[in-house]
C-alpha cells in the first residue's frame, strides 16, 4: 500500500529545514518510493549532458534536485504558525 504524505503535486510549500531553509515553490511531482519531492526553483543540481542532436555542443543544465518530505510544509500552514506566534512574542514583550 502506498504511503500517504501531507503534500501533493501542485501544493506551495516551504522549506523548513536544511540548507535550502525558507525557500518556496510549488511542488512538480512526489517520488513516494524514496519520501522526496521536487520543488520548483529549490534544491537545484547542475546536469552534465552528453552531445546530441538537441545539444551539439553538449550541455550543463540546471534542474531541480529533491528534498526529503519532512523537510516541506504547506504555505497556508507555515503562514498560519507565523502569525500564531506574532501575537504572543509581542505580549510577552510588553
Amino acid at each position: 500500500m502506498a504511503q500517504k504524505f501531507h503534500i501533493k503535486r501542485n501544493d506551495v510549500v516551504v522549506v523548513i529545514a536544511g540548507s535550502q531553509k525558507g525557500k518556496s515553490g510549488k511542488i512538480l511531482e512526489v517520488l513516494a518510493a524514496k519520501n522526496r519531492a521536487r520543488v520548483e526553483g529549490v534544491a537545484m543540481v547542475k546536469r552534465h549532458l552528453k552531445k546530441s542532436q538537441e545539444n551539439p555542443q553538449g550541455k550543463i543544465a540546471e534542474r531541480e534536485g529533491t528534498i526529503h518530505v519532512s523537510n516541506l510544509m504547506l504555505q497556508a500552514r507555515y503562514d498560519a504558525s507565523k502569525r500564531a506566534k506574532k501575537p504572543a512574542v509581542a505580549a510577552a514583550k510588553a
